[in-house]
């Protein structure tokens, strides 16, 4: 076994490819792009247009397109310091540059194998399937290239030394007084109560691996401060009908609790999140500090991971590690304590679509 080697080769592959979300850059984006998000899930017009309130209220902008060009950007840096001389593409699931697109431009330079870096760091259909059955559909078109996902990152040291630091900054913004009794709200994105108990291989692989990086920053930030701080995990930006069970609490709801338990100030920490796009600056930077104040709470938002050099430290350590295990060697893998490193390949039953079987890239054969 040997750590990887910041001058390690990245063959056998050619190029490493960004794959994220996408979204609206001015207003008359925004409802075709929620139309793009929830084609064949029967989401009435009217929710659309709430829902597109939301971004208007930002600009019609999304802040997610400029996030993936500063990562991009910094991946690029990163890369040429290491001297690992390979061009790094950008594609999104929902607007462009479309995956499609940008799969088309690899194909006309030339590139034959890729590695794609998933800006979702844990397992479910959503965030993570769904990217395997996009990226199925874009190479269809371009046969000839071959993409391998790179593993699920949710307890590398990269990601989670980044909210390890967003925390503590987030602590020190709250009144002295306070920062010492502050609960700390993990927040994520809610998902359906049974695509949250189907993700992983042998299922509540969502919720498991959310709680795993909780408890990691947790305690972290509990050695740095010298102050114990309880946590919890909530949830935010539920989207479907009433009637269908979703993850909770939410992240409102918790807030809520706390302030009737005597609370004082709450610290959010976005974990779910690779960078701060809508989900943050509206469900927590509005709408939830509204209901803080509302409540008399501090509050304070920790960073996401962004452009933080360990963040984007780790896309060039997992391209390098998957390089290594593709060209037979072995390798170290870098997570945190004595937590497991995520697979490499799903299986074919992982994070199943619940709305049926859909053909899925870089999973095993059955």
């Amino acid at each position: 076994m040997h750590p990887i080697s910041s001058h390690a080769e990245a063959t056998p592959y050619e190029a490493l490819l960004l794959v994220s979300f996408g979204g609206p850059e001015r207003p008359d984006h925004v409802m075709p792009f929620l139309r793009n998000v929830t084609a064949g899930r029967n989401i009435p017009e009217s929710r659309l247009a709430e829902v597109a309130e939301h971004y208007l209220a930002f600009g019609g902008r999304s802040p997610i397109n400029d996030q993936c060009r500063a990562l991009l950007e910094a991946v690029r840096d990163d890369l040429a310091q290491r001297g690992v001389r390979i061009p790094v593409y950008w594609g999104n699931r929902n607007w462009p540059p479309y995956l499609s697109e940008t799969m088309e431009e690899m194909r006309a330079a030339g590139v034959r194998r890729a590695a794609a870096f998933v800006t979702s760091a844990y397992s479910s259909y959503s965030g993570c399937r769904q990217y395997r059955e996009n990226l199925y559909d874009a190479a269809q078109q371009h046969p000839g290239i071959r993409i391998d996902k790179l593993r699920h990152y949710y307890n590398h040291p990269g990601f989670v030394t980044s909210f390890i630091d967003a925390t503590v900054r987030a602590l020190e913004r709250l009144p002295e007084a306070l920062r010492g009794s502050a609960p700390l709200l993990f927040v994520t994105h809610s998902i359906p109560l049974t695509m949250a108990q189907s993700s992983g291989p042998d299922g509540d692989a969502y919720v498991g691996q959310h709680r795993d990086v909780a408890a990691l920053v947790s305690s972290a930030v509990s050695r740095r401060t010298g102050t114990e701080h309880p946590w919890e995990l909530v949830y935010c930006s539920r989207s479907g009908p009433p009637h269908v069970p979703w993850l909770e609490p939410d992240v409102n709801d918790a807030l809520a609790a706390l302030a009737r338990s005597g609370d004082k100030s709450a610290v959010a920490i976005p974990i779910g999140f690779v960078s701060d796009h809508m989900e943050v600056v509206y469900d927590l930077d509005t709408e939830a500090a509204a209901t803080a104040s509302d409540l008399g709470l501090a509050f304070s938002r920790a960073g996401t991971p962004g452009v933080h050099p360990d963040f984007v430290a780790l896309v060039a350590d997992l391209l390098l590690e998957r390089a290594t295990v593709e060209r037979g060697e072995s390798v170290s893998r870098q997570t945190e304590e004595s937590q497991p490193a995520s697979w490499d390949i799903c299986e074919a039953s992982c994070c199943p679509n619940p709305r049926g079987p859909l053909p899925a890239l870089c999973e095993r054969s059955s």
